[in-house]
C-alpha cells in the first residue's frame, strides 16, 4: 500500500482589478491541467506567505499587486499530491499581464464569466466569497 502524499502549504491571489474583475489563468501543469485557477503554487522553504503569494503572481503573470487579509482555506488531495491552499485576496494590480511559468493563459473576467468556465474545484464559491468581503 502506498503511503499518502505528505501535506505541502500553497498560496493562491485572488485579485481584483478597478471594474471589480478577478485575474484567473488556466494551469499548464497537474494538478487542474488545463482548468482555470487563481495564481498561485507551494510556498518554498523559508518563504514567508506573502512573499510567495507576490512570487507566484508575478512569476504566473507578470503583475504586482497590494496583497490583503486571507479570504479563504482549501485542500487538493489527490494519489500524487496534498495540498493545503491559503487563498488571499489582492488588489491595485499593476505592471503587463502576461501568461508565464505555469500558466498557459491569463485573464481578467467577471465572476458571471468566472461562473461558465472549466474552473478548479470549489473556486467560484472561494471568489464569491472574496467578493463578498470586499463589499462589506
Amino acid at each position: 500500500m502506498r503511503e499518502p502524499p505528505r501535506p505541502q502549504v500553497a498560496v493562491g491571489v485572488v485579485l481584483f482589478d478597478e471594474a471589480g474583475r478577478v485575474l484567473l489563468v488556466r494551469r499548464g501543469k497537474e494538478p487542474a491541467q488545463g482548468r482555470w485557477s487563481v495564481p498561485g503554487g507551494r510556498v518554498e522553504p523559508g518563504e514567508r506567505l506573502v512573499d510567495a503569494c507576490l512570487r507566484e503572481l508575478r512569476a504566473e503573470t507578470g503583475l504586482v499587486a497590494r496583497l490583503g487579509p486571507l479570504c479563504a482555506v482549501a485542500e487538493h488531495i489527490d494519489d500524487t499530491c496534498h495540498y493545503v491552499i491559503l487563498d488571499y485576496v489582492a488588489h491595485a494590480p499593476s505592471g503587463q499581464l502576461v501568461a508565464g511559468e505555469d500558466a498557459v493563459e491569463a485573464r481578467f473576467v467577471t465572476l458571471e464569466e468566472a461562473a461558465t468556465m472549466p474552473l478548479t474545484e470549489g473556486l467560484l464559491a472561494v471568489l464569491q466569497r472574496a467578493r463578498d468581503g470586499l463589499s462589506s
